[in-house]
């Protein structure tokens, strides 16, 4: 496996979940996509930081939560 030490998500596009809002004060989570690298972060805080993904390890992610 290769491990990104960094990816540039300048210029991206984040996006929320359509299911976001709500209850939660319009918090959530963000997804944008770099190449082969997935970043999630804090919708409310993005300066705190983007965990970051291998683009097959996101997909395995979305797999395991449907039938």
């Amino acid at each position: 496996m290769k491990v990104v030490s960094t990816v540039d998500f300048s210029g991206v596009e984040w996006r929320k979940s359509s299911r976001s809002g709500g209850g939660n004060n319009g918090s959530c989570v963000e997804v944008a996509f770099a190449g082969g690298a997935v970043g999630v972060r804090d919708s409310k805080n993005p300066e705190a930081g983007t965990l970051l993904f291998a683009a097959v390890q996101w997909e395995f992610f979305l797999r395991s939560f449907r039938p």
